[in-house]
């Protein structure tokens, strides 16, 4: 990073869907960056989301709308060549566990290695938001179950209906 040239990072993820864990991460990461670049994966090679990336990413810029160096778009290429696109020299990853690290150092250590000026920048998930997964709140959706902590209300607004319109299970009271 040349002196003077703002600090632009990008926190790219699925976000299927993006979770309050996310959010926590992405706030913490605009109070350090100058620009944060939100970098919703359009499409993955080991995934198959729930919504579509067009739903992803209005998701995701409603949850972030009011953060103001924070931006939401779409990426479909390696993260390195997303993050040099976007003006970035640091992807920003959150790390809830010692399983989440291990993926991403080999991540990280690829991405040194498709380019060595793109560093990698790891927080650690706030301890309210350590168990949380989009996974974990999606299974928890299709059956029925009360997401709104885990998640902004318009997206378990989105996950109800979904479920519903996939004829989810369950029942809406207790876990």
């Amino acid at each position: 990073m040349r002196p003077g040239s703002p600090r632009v990072a990008v926190c790219p993820g699925t976000y299927d869907p993006i979770t309050l864990g996310h959010v926590d991460i992405i706030e913490r990461a605009s109070r350090i960056f100058d620009r944060v670049v939100v970098s919703v994966v359009e499409g993955s090679t080991r995934k198959t989301t729930m919504f579509s990336a067009q739903e992803r990413i209005a998701l995701a810029r409603e949850s972030v709308r009011h953060l103001d160096n924070v931006s939401v778009e779409g990426f479909n290429t390696l993260v390195t060549r997303h993050a040099r696109d976007a003006g970035a020299l640091v992807v920003v990853k959150g790390l809830r566990a010692i399983s989440d690290f291990d993926y991403e150092f080999q991540m990280a250590q690829f991405n040194k290695h498709l380019d060595p000026e793109v560093e990698t920048v790891y927080l650690p998930a706030s301890a309210k938001y350590s168990f949380l997964s989009s996974s974990g709140v999606r299974e928890v959706a299709v059956w029925g179950g009360r997401v709104e902590d885990w998640v902004p209300d318009h997206v378990a607004a989105a996950l109800r209906e979904r479920a519903n319109r996939a004829g989810g299970g369950g029942s809406h009271g207790e876990e």
